[in-house]
């Protein structure tokens, strides 16, 4: 990718670049991809919410660069968890994937975690290589979830 990125952590105001990217990416919306529940993860997860973006002229108080890369990474105060890594399409190889995990790994680190997982789902397999090479590991457990 020829054009100059700038990683950041994502604000409110990111969130429909966000969801047109992870919908260009192939990645499902659950029930709490909202506004209102996305935007709590931004303020809650103290700067472990990631974006790349294009860098583009500063407009007024906003950037008019393109969102094409995220990693939403959070912290229970036990393990991290990674959700979310997407890179646009049209940035892929350009390393930008492997700069949001090693961002998001620093920074979990930096706040004491030592240890993080992430889910991988079935129609997205092929990504299991990816995070190999990453280092991570699979680990069969069996995965269960319950909406409140």
């Amino acid at each position: 990718m020829s054009d100059t990125v700038i990683l950041r952590p994502a604000i409110a105001a990111d969130l429909p670049a966000l969801r047109a990217l992870w919908e260009r990416c192939g990645l499902h919306p659950s029930r709490s991809d909202t506004d209102a529940r996305l935007g709590s993860l931004i303020a809650f997860a103290g700067g472990l919410f990631l974006v790349v973006e294009r860098d583009g002229a500063v407009v007024g108080a906003e950037r008019d660069g393109a969102i094409v890369g995220s990693v939403m990474a959070s912290w229970d105060g036990r393990r991290g968890w990674i959700n979310r890594l997407a890179v646009d399409p049209s940035a892929r190889g350009s390393g930008l994937g492997d700069r949001l995990m090693t961002e998001a790994e620093s920074r979990l680190a930096a706040i004491g975690c030592d240890k993080v997982n992430l889910l991988i789902e079935p129609d997205n397999a092929a990504v299991e290589r990816y995070y190999q090479r990453l280092g991570y590991a699979r680990d069969d457990l069996i995965f269960m979830e319950k909406w409140l």
